[in-house]
């Protein structure tokens, strides 16, 4: 499966109402729904969505809601599947949380009942699932348990990380961790298959966004600037890539490898998805099949942008030469609809789709997308399809608590 996007949670503040629903679409059930919390699934097929009422689970290719679970006593803050089955882990949340916000419930949906708990002093900000593990986040603090009896395996501290940023890979072949250090812009990364750290200076300002590719060798981060996003080896710490965003500052909100790091995507607050290609160097080859940005050999797939001024790389030395000139630029961009005009439509999350050279990209305001890009050509992606996910009101997929 392809490795785990970014989710996003949304605080109280920030939080959406979806506009009234036209007469049939939603009005059978009452009030608009309040989104609390958007997540993709570890194989970016699946993404789950937390409202003031329950949780809801949609399918990415085609685009279809699959499930949706109303309670009648509170507002779910975090979903997170494991893959597709049964079992997600499920934070309370919003303005009448269904669970204490320091809790983590393990949900069986199929028993309709939870089967796990875990407790903690502070409130949780992530939780991370795998099939042997259980990561749960907070701000000062990321715990590791064993999945089949919650038992404590690790802790770990970190600097303050009110975003509870973490990474987990989710390959079974491998088991990495990446989170905040204990200082300003740096990683702790946790190789657990052979027993030992790497710790990565990433970036001089706190940390915004990091992301783990499916075996857990590469490492993507971004700081709170938003200009720069970098590409690390997490074994060595040894730095692969640096990409350039754009010159201005920039909150970004995710970051997601494909199936074979050939590709990244990244989304920010400017309402804009950038894809860059990895293909270059020792990073990966794209000469595999595989559906999601494969199937082309190095020489036909488009290399990053690259400054006018490039050159002077050559001729200056290091340490008079300007990173703005020698970093790359995307090769591909989505724009969302309506920004800058529509600030409610910027916080957005993304991932690679399963057909080739497609990405998938949700917005706070619950808008669903599915865009091709030219991996060759590169420039705007075309959107192959579009859909209000809190609208989709089937009564099939519907159960009540």
């Amino acid at each position: 499966p392809p490795p785990p996007g970014t989710a996003l949670r949304l605080p109280r503040s920030a939080a959406v109402r979806t506009a009234s629903p036209p007469p049939g679409a939603m009005a059978q059930h009452g009030a608009s729904q309040e989104l609390l919390y958007v997540g993709f699934n570890q194989d970016h097929g699946c993404f789950a969505c937390g409202t003031d009422s329950g949780f809801r689970i949609y399918n990415c290719d085609p685009f279809k809601q699959t499930f949706r679970r109303d309670f009648l006593n509170g507002g779910i803050g975090i979903v997170e599947m494991l893959f597709r089955c049964n079992i997600l882990a499920l934070v309370g949340g919003g303005r009448n949380p269904r669970y204490p916000p320091n809790k983590v419930m393990i949900w069986d949906d199929h028993q309709n009942r939870c089967i796990g708990e875990l407790s903690f002093r502070s409130e949780v900000k992530a939780v991370k699932l795998r099939r042997d593990r259980v990561v749960v986040a907070l701000e000062y603090k990321v715990y590791v348990y064993n999945f089949a009896d919650l038992r404590l395996m690790h802790h770990f501290e970190t600097i303050s990380n009110p975003k509870g940023l973490c990474a987990l890979s989710p390959s079974s072949s491998t088991c990495v961790l990446a989170c905040p250090g204990l200082q300003k812009g740096h990683l702790r990364v946790e190789l657990f298959d052979i027993r030992r750290p790497t710790l990565i200076s990433a970036h001089e300002s706190s940390l915004s966004c990091l992301a783990l590719n499916l075996d857990g060798t590469k490492l993507a981060t971004a700081s709170e600037r938003g200009t720069l996003i970098r590409v690390w080896d997490s074994h060595s710490g040894q730095p692969l890539h640096e990409l350039r965003r754009g010159a201005e500052h920039a909150e970004i909100q995710s970051i997601a490898f494909n199936f074979d790091s050939t590709w990244l995507a990244v989304s920010s607050d400017h309402g804009t998805v950038h894809i860059f290609s990895l293909s270059s160097g020792d990073a990966g080859r794209a000469d595999t099949h595989h559906a999601n940005g494969a199937g082309l050999d190095d020489s036909t797939v488009a290399e990053n942008t690259r400054s006018t001024w490039s050159f002077l790389s050559t001729v200056l030395p290091n340490s008079l030469t300007p990173k703005y000139i020698t970093s790359q630029w995307s090769v591909a961009q989505f724009h969302t609809p309506g920004h800058p005009a529509v600030p409610t439509a910027t916080r957005t999350i993304c991932a690679f789709g399963s057909e080739r050279n497609t990405i998938i990209v949700i917005s706070n305001d619950g808008s669903f997308y599915k865009c091709s890009f030219d991996p060759v050509k590169g420039g705007e992606c075309r959107r192959e399809c579009y859909a209000r996910f809190l609208q989709v009101d089937d009564d099939e997929f519907r159960a009540a608590d």
